[in-house]
């Protein structure tokens, strides 16, 4: 079992940053791979960024060179550096951690991009 609590979600201006949270109630060298999705409503929850145990990243096209996803090992802390923001990232950003064939997930934190 895999507690995950985010933070940082918030309102920002187009073209502002932003950086998400989610701390993990274990030990993240235990973790597959931590990940962070969106989702808009009545749509389906979309791949973000992820990062493997072993430090590999993946983005979404749509994100990439924008976005920056990192780990403190020490504080079980996953982020998501959320730069050059644009209207179309508005979601509601969830935190996922892969263990071998289970998924788990934090509550969700709400990004607003908007002037």
């Amino acid at each position: 079992q895999v507690q995950l609590v985010e933070s940082g979600g918030g309102l920002v201006q187009p073209g502002g940053s932003l950086r998400l949270s989610c701390a993990a109630s274990r030990s993240i060298f235990s973790i597959t791979a931590m990940g962070w999705y969106r989702q808009l409503p009545g749509k389906q929850r979309e791949l973000v960024a992820v990062i493997s145990s072993g430090g590999r990243r993946n983005y979404a096209d749509s994100v990439k060179g924008r976005f920056t996803i990192s780990t403190d090992n020490a504080k079980n802390t996953v982020y998501l550096q959320m730069n050059s923001l644009k209207p179309e990232d508005t979601a509601v950003y969830y935190c996922n951690a892969a263990v071998l064939q289970s998924n788990y997930w934090g509550q969700g934190t709400q990004v607003t991009v908007s002037s």
